[in-house]
This record gives structure tokens, C-alpha cells and sequence, in this order.
């Protein structure tokens, strides 16, 4: 018996990996964060399999199923939205999972950010712009920043930023970023990515909180911040240049 813990995507149902589905379609149990995870994609389970919503259990109760399913023999599909090693809160149920010496693996899944940035057919890493890219969140009242950890303090170098789960905190991130990117910086909120009803606002630290607003949007959002998401100018890569060589296309003897 193996629980297997299985990014489903940010939302459309073919989103998924084949092998997250394929596990999926063979698991006789099936654990789904059923706010987050389109029914699409649990309605794969196996006929007679047991498909359980787990977004209003506490961990006992979804720990509890895991260990019915091993006493039967049963596999477990425990599928997350988005990749499990983000904001997912799996490592908790890995260390119960340890501690009762459940085995257990991951298959990773489409990150929000991977596509919001691809819902904007634009890169978040452009040559001369921005090289590095930070995924964080703001404190929230179940969940506290660490030190070192607050936007003030990541911003600083002016990093591109995935700002997750803080749409409600959107004053604290303009409040913060504003100083160190500037009023003009650009910034896009995505929410429900690839979903149906998907929404993507673009606008600058100066407007965006006003859009936001207007839009009715209160959560299952990110926030994307950096110079990149508005680059026109930005240097060609070196790794197609002609006159650059690499092990794959070494250097003419003539040139």
C-alpha cells in the first residue's frame, strides 16, 4: 500500500500530468482538496473507488483514512492542487505518514506561477531584466512569516515576484514593494488560473489594489510583481547568438 501524493495543476483538468492522472484512474481511494481540484479530474477514480472532498477535514480525520486504506490494502491518491511542494501542506502528512511507517511518493504538478506566466504568454526571467524569480506569501493569521521573510525585506533587490494566498493583503503588498520597485513597477493578479472562469488583471503598484477591488476578487488569486512582465527592451539571449559555442554547437574552425 502506497498513498500517493499527486499535483493535479492550477485548474484545468488536462493540466495534470499522465502519470498523476494514470495513478488517479487506479487508486481505489481518493483524497482531493475538492475547492482547489476541478471534479473533473477525481471523476477518473476507478468505479466504486472512494472519493473523499477533504477541504473541511482537520488532519486526524484525513491521517485517519489513510491508515483505513492501509489496514485494507488500498493505495491512496492524495491529490493537491498546483505543484504538492507549494503552500500544499504536505510535509505534515508525510511526517504522520513516517511516523506510522506509511510509504508514500510525489508527483509533481503545474505550479500557479509556471501558469500564470504561461496565461501571459510572457517569461519571468529575461536577460539584462530580471534573473531571479521569488515565490512567497504574506502572513496571514494561520500562517506567520518567518524573519528575513517579509516583502519589505525579499524586494529589495528587486527580484520578479509570485506573490501566493495574499489577494487580501494586496494594500500590505503595495504598501511594501512601492518603496523598492516603484509606483510605476508592473504587476498582474491572475486568478483561477485556467479555470473557466480565469481572470487576469494587469496594472502598475499604483492602480492595481483599485482594479482588484473593482473585480470582486477575494481569494485563488496571485500576484506577480517585477519589471519583466512589461519588458520589451531587454537584450537577446547569448544562447542562440552565432558567434556563441557551446558542447552542442562548437566553434567553426574559420571563425
Amino acid at each position: 500500500m502506497i498513498v500517493h501524493f499527486i499535483g493535479a495543476g492550477p485548474g484545468a483538468p488536462d493540466l495534470i500530468t499522465v502519470r498523476g492522472l494514470n495513478l488517479i484512474r487506479r487508486c481505489p481511494v481518493v483524497l482531493y482538496a475538492g475547492s482547489l481540484v476541478p471534479a473533473a479530474i477525481v471523476a477518473e477514480a476507478p468505479a466504486g473507488a472512494r472519493v473523499i472532498d477533504t477541504a473541511s477535514l482537520t488532519l486526524d480525520e484525513i491521517v485517519a483514512e489513510f491508515e483505513a486504506a492501509f489496514d485494507a490494502g488500498h493505495d491512496v491518491a492524495r491529490v493537491h492542487s498546483g505543484d504538492p511542494s507549494l503552500y500544499g501542506a504536505t510535509a505534515e502528512q508525510m511526517r504522520r505518514l513516517d511516523a506510522l511507517g506509511i510509504a508514500y511518493d510525489v508527483t509533481p504538478g503545474v505550479p500557479s506561477f509556471a501558469a500564470a506566466a504561461a496565461a501571459l504568454a510572457t517569461e519571468l526571467t529575461l536577460p539584462g531584466i530580471g534573473q531571479t524569480v521569488i515565490l512567497t506569501r504574506t502572513a496571514s493569521r494561520s500562517s506567520p512569516m518567518p524573519d528575513g521573510e517579509t516583502l519589505t525585506e525579499l524586494g529589495a533587490g528587486g527580484a520578479t515576484l509570485a506573490i501566493h494566498l495574499s489577494v487580501t493583503n494586496l494594500a500590505r503588498v503595495v504598501r511594501d514593494l512601492t518603496p523598492h520597485y516603484g509606483a510605476d513597477c508592473p504587476v498582474v493578479v491572475a486568478s483561477r488560473v485556467s479555470w473557466p472562469d480565469q481572470r487576469i488583471i494587469t496594472g502598475t503598484l499604483a492602480d492595481i489594489r483599485d482594479q482588484v477591488k473593482a473585480a470582486g476578487i477575494t481569494r485563488t488569486a496571485l500576484i506577480l510583481v517585477g519589471r519583466v512582465l512589461d519588458a520589451t527592451g531587454f537584450a537577446e539571449s547569448r544562447l542562440y547568438a552565432a558567434d556563441h559555442s557551446h558542447v552542442l554547437r562548437p566553434r567553426k574552425a574559420d571563425s
